[in-house]
């Protein structure tokens, strides 16, 4: 017997820019960030998931336990859990990039934020 599953797929809106959830499964979720130029997401960790940050467009400043890189076009980085983390857009066009989420639990409750521009 054949089961389906549903899950919710949804768009959000942040002071930041906005996110597409294109695949919330079981193990892992997908989705693709648009980063207005100028801003960042929270400084932030998550003690259930680990992350997978591919760069589809613009060139962002990812921050990793204090540790800064530059991504371009076509490059990508994984985030461990546990590790403070940040994406920035340093350029002057909208930053887009897949996120890949894997591990326990991908709820927006798993999110630490340590620093926040929007003191959220």
């Amino acid at each position: 017997m054949e089961h389906q599953r549903e899950y919710l797929v949804s768009v959000g809106e942040r002071p930041w820019g906005t996110y597409t959830v294109l695949l919330n499964g079981v193990d892992h979720k997908v989705k693709e960030i648009t980063v207005h130029a100028g801003q960042r997401l929270s400084l932030q960790r998550h003690r259930k998931r680990e992350e997978h940050w591919f760069i589809h467009r613009g060139t962002a400043r990812v921050t990793i336990n204090g540790v800064a890189r530059v991504l371009a076009v076509g490059q990508y980085i994984d985030i461990p859990r546990e590790c403070a983390h940040r994406i920035e857009n340093i350029g002057t066009e909208s930053l887009v990039f897949i996120e890949i989420q894997t591990g326990d639990y991908f709820g927006e409750d798993d999110i630490e934020r340590i620093e926040d521009d929007y003191a959220r």
